[in-house]
């Protein structure tokens, strides 16, 4: 019988943590520790730290990725249709080749990035295609010349450097982009013929500074993002571990811890629970009481040690003679143990707790003080709650089974009785 029948699905974080794999994984755990011991600067993920972390970021940087492609191929169409309409055709005419390489490269990379693949795979699109881009920019200006051919390698800085600051890519990846783009602007600024070498080199220089400061803050971001994960994981590891421990002392709370039965505080809420639930009806119910004959006796003539032997064996034969799909046991008492059994007639119950009652003499536990026998016994009163009784709270039902138990006592002990049968009326079984 699982006592916790009533409780709600498992915790939505312990959940998240099987997911990420890591719940149970000491490796991680320690993993998680000891980088959390380093200063922010000298965190590195690995292995499976690393892939973890990937995993978790994905979603929302290949989002990123794919919104910034989309919107440099609007812009790139968009500029196309401006250098046509405003500049003119002479000018104009030299910047369509370029200018039309960047919508299908921007839609292609989006595309790679729109499901997980292979990172050498989306790295290597990615870069791929930051190249493409940046030189097709560089070329629009090149093409037309003068004024345009200084502007359109600012752009060219400026299109890669919103893209280092907000792509959460790995750190080679990014430095991959920077050193691309510089290394293009070193390049087109020595063919400018309006700069000299000296002048180009400075100029790019003097970006390659923007740009290195770049880079080390989209560092920063990134480690800020990792020591917050790494705390998320822990956290989440100390909340699970606290939900355990919390499941653990209510089952402990709901468990008699001699017997292993479900306790008196239990069986009250699963009484509750069956007479209060409105979706969950029986035809019948029924409920024994159990009580073990001279049980006083035998605690004071052999001990306690005995006495707690004694409750152990009855109350695993009475577990072993109810059905464990749907019946419920609980110690009720000192020596005293309630079996409730949905559904059952009262013949049925009877028949049950004949079972049980001769199956606990059966076993032949020593008891050579009582006066009923050389052997442990036990009483029960039976009550039913049938589909043509009164309405009736689980209290009274109790009292009425309770009510039997005395009239096996008085009449001998070792022996089952029954409550009289519940006069007809209109029967309501568990919302009384």
């Amino acid at each position: 019988m699982d006592i916790q029948g009533n409780r709600g699905p498992k915790r939505s974080i312990v959940s998240d943590l099987a997911r990420l794999g890591v719940q149970n994984d000491p490796a991680i755990t320690a993993e998680v520790e000891r980088l959390l011991t380093l200063r922010t600067r000298d965190i590195r993920f690995r292995g499976e730290i690393n892939r973890l972390y990937q995993a978790r970021i994905w979603p929302q940087t290949a989002k990123i990725i794919r919104a910034w492609m989309i919107w440099v191929a609007f812009l790139g169409v968009v500029t196309l249709a401006l250098n046509i309409l405003l500049l003119p055709p002479a000018i104009s005419t030299t910047m369509i080749m370029p200018n039309a390489i960047i919508p299908p490269i921007a839609i292609a990379v989006a595309l790679i990035w729109q499901r997980p693949r292979p990172p050498w795979l989306q790295g290597g699109f990615l870069i791929a295609g930051m190249f493409f881009i940046l030189l097709a920019v560089a070329l629009a200006g090149i093409n037309a010349g003068g004024e345009f051919y200084e502007r359109s390698l600012n752009i060219m800085l400026f299109v890669a450097v919103t893209a280092i600051i907000i792509f959460g890519i790995p750190l080679s990846w990014t430095v991959t982009i920077a050193a691309l783009a510089l290394s293009l602007y070193l390049v087109l600024q020595l063919a400018n013929p309006a700069l000299d070498v000296g002048s180009a080199v400075a100029a790019t220089l003097f970006f390659a500074s923007g740009i290195f400061a770049t880079v080390v803050a989209r560092r920063n971001m990134t480690l800020l993002a990792q020591k917050t994960f790494l705390f998320g994981l822990r956290d989440r590891r100390r909340v699970a571990e606290l939900a355990d421990v919390n499941d653990q002392l209510e089952r402990l709370a709901r468990i008699d811890p001699l017997t292993g039965l479900a306790n008196r505080r239990w069986m009250e809420e699963t009484l509750s629970h069956l007479w209060g639930d409105g979706r969950k009806r029986h035809d019948r119910i029924a409920m024994l009481m159990c009580d073990i004959d001279e049980f006083k006796k035998l605690n004071d003539d052999f001990g306690h040690a005995e006495g707690d032997r004694c409750l152990v064996e009855v109350a695993s034969i009475i577990q072993d003679n109810v059905r464990s799909n749907c019946d419920h046991v609980a110690r009720y008492g000192g020596e005293e143990f309630l079996v409730l059994l949905p559904g059952m007639s009262e013949q049925e119950a009877v028949f049950v707790a004949e079972r049980i009652r001769e199956s606990v003499e059966a076993a032949a536990l020593p008891n050579p003080t009582s006066r009923v026998s050389r052997f442990i016994t036990v009483s029960i009163g039976v009550a039913v709650l049938g589909p043509a009784g009164e309405a009736l709270s689980s209290e009274q039902l109790q009292r009425n089974a309770d009510a039997a138990l005395y009239q096996a006592k008085e009449s001998g002990r070792n022996r089952v009785v029954t409550h009289p049968p519940v006069p007809p009326k209109i029967r309501s079984a568990l919302t009384g």
